[in-house]
């Protein structure tokens, strides 16, 4: 449950909502900057991706934000488009019950529609420093109301060559408004421009924690959204998980995806909150009876799932950030176990991706989709271990007397080679067989 935030100060509709997306504990920088942040203070933190810092800001930012008031209350600046639509969505998963509006504003997008929906009104927009500025100068980015400015990843920013319109930006602001700066690093740039606008700032230094995962293979498929699916067939045909725990981003795109599984011919089901308790508990149970041999599931379901001898954990659809990509692959490769993490990338998930490898302090192997000829090699690699294994437990099973008699029959017309591969052919054709699907 997620009442260790109410315990922060944060309101019954933003706690709600953390409850649905699984936030059970706060993690030590949301416990040390929402109070304050809340009271409206400034702030200077160092912290590093997957320290919880979206939330950090954006829970704030929502119980800050007057829903009645459609004028624009708080922005944040993100260095890139893609850092700016993954708080914007994180920040929107937050104030789902408290009727406040977040935008994304940034270049590469039609600016008219963006004005259209600054007219239309939102209390929080999140924007990169250049899409913003432009906006403030057309007169369709107005801040007079505006009561936080959050800088994200400001060491990025700034390195990235943005100081002139962050001056302008935190100019423009009006004078008794909240201030935050969040960053990985602290270097002099950001420590004059911290000194210059803030005002007496509590200052947190939260670096990343070690993060330890040797026994779990990582791998990351690009792929295109229209071939994703087929990629997913292929990959699972090399693998041939005996567990897979895979991730969706929506319930329907679970739904959808376990269907396709199912004509694959996988034991897979779907997992997710539209289901009540007693049937996540069916679905867990047949998973955990080895009766089902894939679950898609989303985040806020698979809290808690405890699955011994999980051997797979899948990313359909990459998570919001490393924190979430840690705990999904930290459910493989426990007590010493090994484990494989395998994670999907579309073109415009690249700078997610280095936000996880920031967060995890390692690097996502890219991987090769597997062809046709690869998998039938793996296939029969697996094959080749299993009959091996089985030899060496059945040398002595008097059971087998009866096979060999079969044997000796066809050796009488067939050569021995002949008989073995025809046995195995047969073997490789019947449902459920290693290598099947």
């Amino acid at each position: 449950m997620a009442t260790a935030f109410s315990a922060l100060g944060l309101s019954e509709p933003v706690v709600k909502a953390l409850d649905e997306l699984g936030f059970e504990q706060p993690t030590p920088i949301q416990q040390k900057s929402i109070p304050f942040l809340l009271d409206g203070r400034d702030l200077l933190a160092q912290a590093q991706t997957g320290t919880g810092k979206t939330a950090a800001f954006g829970l704030p930012l929502v119980d800050r934000s007057d829903p009645q008031d459609a004028r624009v209350q708080a922005l944040v600046l993100a260095p890139t488009r893609e850092l700016a639509v993954q708080v914007c969505e994180a920040i929107h998963t937050y104030s789902k019950h408290s009727g406040v509006r977040v935008l994304p504003i940034y270049g590469g997008q039609p600016i008219d529609r963006q004005m259209r929906r600054l007219r239309a009104g939102a209390q929080i927009v999140v924007g990169t420093p250049g899409r913003v500025l432009d906006l403030m100068r057309r007169s369709s980015l107005d801040l007079t109301a505006l009561r936080t400015l959050v800088l994200d990843e400001a060491d990025q920013m700034l390195d990235m060559g943005f100081i002139e319109e962050v001056q302008t930006i935190l100019d423009a602001a009006p004078p008794e408004r909240q201030l935050v700066f969040f960053s990985a690093t602290l270097p002099a740039s950001i420590r004059k421009l911290a000194a210059r606008h803030l005002r007496t700032p509590m200052t947190l230094t939260m670096p990343a924690e070690e993060r330890d995962t040797p026994a779990i293979a990582q791998r990351v498929y690009f792929v295109n959204f229209k071939n994703r699916a087929q990629a997913l067939t292929r990959v699972l045909a090399a693998e041939d998980p005996a567990s897979a725990l895979i991730f969706t981003r929506t319930k329907q795109a679970a739904d959808e995806l376990a269907e396709q599984l199912q004509d694959d011919g996988h034991r897979a089901e779907a997992l997710h909150g539209d289901l009540n308790q007693s049937a996540r508990e069916a679905v867990l149970g047949r998973f955990r009876r080895q009766q089902l041999n894939v679950v898609v599931a989303t985040d806020v379901a698979a809290r808690g799932l405890d699955i011994a001898d999980l051997s797979h954990v899948i990313n359909y659809d990459l998570p919001q950030d490393g924190e979430s990509y840690i705990h999904r692959i930290g459910r493989t490769g426990r007590a010493g176990r090994s484990g494989v993490a395998i994670s999907f990338a579309l073109p415009t998930d690249r700078y997610r991706l280095r936000l996880i490898e920031r967060a995890t302090g390692s690097t996502l192997v890219p991987a090769k989709i597997p062809s046709a000829g690869e998998i039938q090699v793996r296939r029969t690699e697996r094959l080749v271990e299993q009959l091996r294994r089985q030899l060496q437990a059945d040398e002595s099973d008097p059971n087998l007397v009866l096979y060999r008699e079969v044997v000796g029959q066809l050796r009488e017309e067939f050569d021995l080679g002949d008989i073995a591969a025809t046995f195995l052919k047969l073997a490789q054709q019947r449902p459920g067989s290693t290598g099947s699907g």
